[in-house]
């Protein structure tokens, strides 16, 4: 089209100081754009539009609430403003009652929990867009991978992490996920409760010992050369430190849905920065988060406000040699999370990153500036134009003229259309726009509910002390020592040949109704734990009605 407009900062001269533009003098293609976000209901104000050079703030450019858990992508090269857009975002979802979680990678989201500071930037950008600015800050729990880090540990027990999640952890191949996952079915048949780390290695141990090797037999497909390369990855994978991570007590990603006493949506943010060097443990991690709530989460439909908005920083961290399992588990995720009321919203840099099938699957876009410095540069903003929809702009140009807190903008309309391409002039975040001081920070953490149930980590017994070794038979191979003749069948099968200690066991079993004997042997669990398996999920839900008990 022959007058598409430029970037930002180009063109038209603003109106003369004091003077207010009216919706009528709008131009008529602005005039249509603006229509497209004139909601009835509620919604989140992003903030005004960019036409020909010039901020039009009686064009506000909004997303309906109703439409966040369509889920979304949040892209922009480094420097351009996506951690601000994300505080300004989770800001307004708190305001209207919305959880909200935030991936915390460079340290700087605590501030959303104290007012932010008025300054001339500030100022200028509220009296541009037209915002009634005030410092105010918002409900927030931190929480730290691990332990490491300012914040309430978040540990996961390796059955709830699951082969899938785990192979992508250890960098796995095709071959030896589906050998692992081989592992997790015999270590629940044979009740050895995978707590943490050394729990899975003392079974892999034990399959690929000379004591073990008759078990390994029965379990088909997996061969003593891929157990052994298992047992070394997980060995590598512990001495790396990686043993905080995992553990109990494990989180329950429920913690996320709350909302502060004032009805405000709690916000909470799982800081990063001190674990940015392991990218593919953390965001692992946070799948790992997502399919929790998945699995647990009752469906509800289209509701008039999210359950929740997840925020996935640093996106492209997850795809990176992503096995297909692996692909087809988020795709699945992402694709059903959305009627229980779970909006996620996928943070990079360029909607490249995102692959196809998930990429396909977000409604709401907001992109911030790209570069075009090399050939990959200028291939990658040639596909970026391509996602979007028709429009007047001139994306390639508009798009590599953005400043930092600009942003082009389509969302999913109240009736579920595409909403028509905005350039926008973001507002200001209302919370401090940098990290909490660290004596706030902390004590913000110690008083919380969630630092007294869990900072103190729990070792229970599991499968690393039913296997231990004890004075008696042939040579241990996960230690060294002596092991007695008992193998993981005695163990199971104690309880059945009499002495003082099996009676009792025999007692309490007997005591159980066969509900809950079923649901508790470790082949149910194998069932209801299979991702892929999405029958598992359902026989779960279908025996009670309600989401698998939390351990």
């Amino acid at each position: 089209m022959s007058d598409r407009r430029n970037a930002p900062g180009t063109g038209a001269a603003p109106p003369a100081p004091g003077t207010r533009t009216g919706a009528p003098a709008l131009p008529q293609e602005a005039l249509e754009i603006a229509a497209g976000y004139a909601f009835t209901g509620s919604a989140l104000d992003l903030g005004a539009l960019l036409w020909d050079g010039t901020c039009l703030p009686d064009a506000q450019i909004r997303v309906p609430l109703t439409m966040l858990n369509r889920h979304g992508l949040v892209a922009g090269a480094t420097g351009t403003g996506k951690t601000k857009t994300l505080q300004l975002i989770a800001e307004q979802l708190s305001a209207q009652g919305v959880p909200v979680f935030l991936a915390d990678v460079k340290g700087d989201l605590s501030g959303i929990a104290a007012p932010g500071q008025p300054n001339d930037k500030v100022r200028s950008r509220a009296a541009e867009v037209h915002q009634p600015w005030q410092g105010t800050g918002f409900p927030a729990e931190f929480l730290a991978l691990g332990g490491i880090g300012h914040g309430v540990p978040v540990r996961a027990t390796i059955t709830s992490f699951g082969p899938v999640l785990l192979s992508k952890v250890l960098q796995l191949n095709q071959t030896q996920e589906q050998s692992l996952g081989l592992i997790f079915h015999y270590a629940d048949t044979k009740g050895l409760e995978l707590i943490d780390l050394k729990d899975l290695r003392a079974v892999v141990a034990f399959l690929t010992s000379d004591e073990g090797k008759a078990e390994l037999k029965n379990i088909g497909g997996l061969s003593t050369a891929t157990a052994g390369v298992i047992l070394r990855s997980l060995t590598a994978f512990e001495a790396e430190g990686m043993g905080d991570f995992f553990g109990e007590p494990e989180f329950d990603t429920a913690e996320l849905l709350r909302t502060a006493p004032d009805g405000r949506g709690m916000v909470s943010v799982l800081e990063l920065a001190a674990v940015q060097d392991r990218p593919r443990l953390f965001s692992t991690f946070l799948m790992w988060l997502l399919a929790d709530l998945f699995h647990d989460l009752p469906e509800v439909g289209d509701a008039d406000r999210p359950k929740l908005v997840f925020f996935f920083d640093e996106a492209h961290l997850l795809f990176d040699d992503a096995s297909k399992a692996f692909l087809d588990a988020i795709t699945q995720t992402v694709r059903l999370i959305r009627s229980k009321g779970v909006g996620v919203f996928f943070v990079t840099q360029t909607p490249k990153d995102v692959p196809a099938e998930v990429l396909g699957q977000l409604g709401n876009r907001v992109q911030h500036a790209l570069r075009a410095f090399t050939p990959d540069d200028q291939k990658a903003l040639r596909a970026t134009v391509k996602t979007f929809p028709d429009s007047p702009y001139d994306l390639e140009e508009l798009l590599t003229g953005l400043g930092t807190g600009e942003a082009v903008v389509t969302v999913l309309s109240e009736r579920g259309a595409p909403t028509p391409v905005a350039a926008t002039r973001l507002r200001a975040p209302e919370s401090l726009m940098g990290p909490l001081e660290a004596e706030a920070l902390d004590r913000t953490v110690t008083e919380s509910a969630l630092h007294k149930r869990y900072a103190q980590a729990v070792d229970r017994e599991s499968a690393y002390e039913k296997l231990q070794p004890r004075p008696g038979k042939g040579p241990d191979e996960i230690t060294g020592e002596r092991r007695p003749g008992k193998g993981p069948d005695e163990m199971v099968d104690e309880g059945e040949r009499g002495g003082e200690a099996p009676r009792r066991k025999a007692g309490k079993d007997e005591d159980r109704s066969v509900v809950e004997q079923v649901v508790g042997s470790g082949m149910f669990k194998s069932l209801a734990r299979s991702v892929g398996t999405q029958i598992g999920r359902e026989i779960t839900r279908s025996l009670f009605g309600t989401a698998r008990r939390r351990r």
